[in-house]
């Protein structure tokens, strides 16, 4: 493949999965994260950027942010760089990134999936994925195709959910019990998915949550304790994510030998894996 011309196009591209991209387009109109503190944001944002490598890009570096949803990390990435390519296969998803980063003359929208974006293959300095390749039914193709946009030698950030590989076994067994719930809510209507994310955000992330910090304040070992990522996050943060975890149709999980030996065969090299939450966030370089 040597330029966007030779991409397939939405139609053309198999790798998507319709409910999937239909359901993230719901979710983020429904949470467009202004209601998210601009510290929380920070925060965040800190975490999962936190071994990318922003003093090696170029000057006015041009990237991607593949999947960019509600527009979120793009609005603190948009200053640092030349150029950025906000890219995701909902057009509501777009509609509301398109509002969030309206102050930014230096972000384009495309709507296109990851193995059908108009960009010039080599062409980019940087990319990001954070949280959307294990929602794409081949992710290690669409992990191909956002290498193949990078000028070798260029970053590639990816986030991608953990399959609790680092975790005591009762974490894993806990997981494929909430699967189960999972398979129900995910397959209801918009209104009645969000109210039984909510209720779970409610009875089961926020309960859980405030219990780990109070246990960390008290100087207890809580980091194995369920939902202790979200000790300290809004209960907006929480009703988002379980409207994440428990309403999207299409979800993967992987090892982290199974995404370094992913991002190795996609051509990355120099591949580095943030050592705390959110698992796993890895960046590497194109060869």
């Amino acid at each position: 493949m040597t330029d966007g011309e030779n991409r397939p196009t939405m139609r053309e591209s198999a790798n998507v999965d319709a409910e999937t991209v239909a359901s993230f387009g719901d979710e983020w109109t429904r949470f467009d994260q202004s209601a998210l503190s601009e510290n929380e944001l920070i925060r965040a944002f800190s975490l999962y950027f936190k071994i990318f490598p922003w003093s090696s890009l170029p000057q006015n570096p041009e990237g991607f942010d593949m999947g960019c949803g509600s527009g979120r990390w793009a609005r603190l990435v948009a200053p640092r760089v030349g150029r950025l390519n906000c890219i995701d296969a909902s057009e509501g998803a777009l509609s509301i990134a398109r509002r969030t980063l309206a102050s930014h003359e230096n972000v384009h929208f495309y709507h296109a999936l990851a193995d059908a974006v108009p960009l010039r293959c080599a062409s980019q300095d940087f990319g990001y994925s954070l949280g959307v390749l294990h929602h794409i039914p081949d992710t290690e193709a669409a992990l191909r195709a956002c290498v193949d946009l990078l000028k070798p030698g260029a970053p590639l950030l990816i986030y991608l959910y953990y399959r609790f590989d680092n975790r005591p076994l009762w974490f894993s067994l806990l997981w494929r019990a909430s699967e189960v719930v999972r398979a129900i809510i995910s397959r209801l209507p918009g209104p009645f998915k969000s109210l039984a994310t909510d209720v779970i955000a409610l009875l089961i992330y926020f309960p859980l949550a405030r219990l780990a910090l109070l246990g960390e304040r008290l100087g207890l070992r809580v980091r194995n304790a369920p939902l202790y990522f979200y000790r300290d996050k809004s209960f907006y943060a929480m009703r988002t994510d379980s409207r994440d975890r428990f309403g999207t149709p299409l979800e993967q999980r992987f090892t982290r030998s199974e995404i370094d030996m992913m991002m190795q065969r996609a051509g990355l090299t120099d591949i580095h894996f943030l050592e705390e939450e959110p698992y796993w966030c890895a960046v590497g370089r194109k060869s």
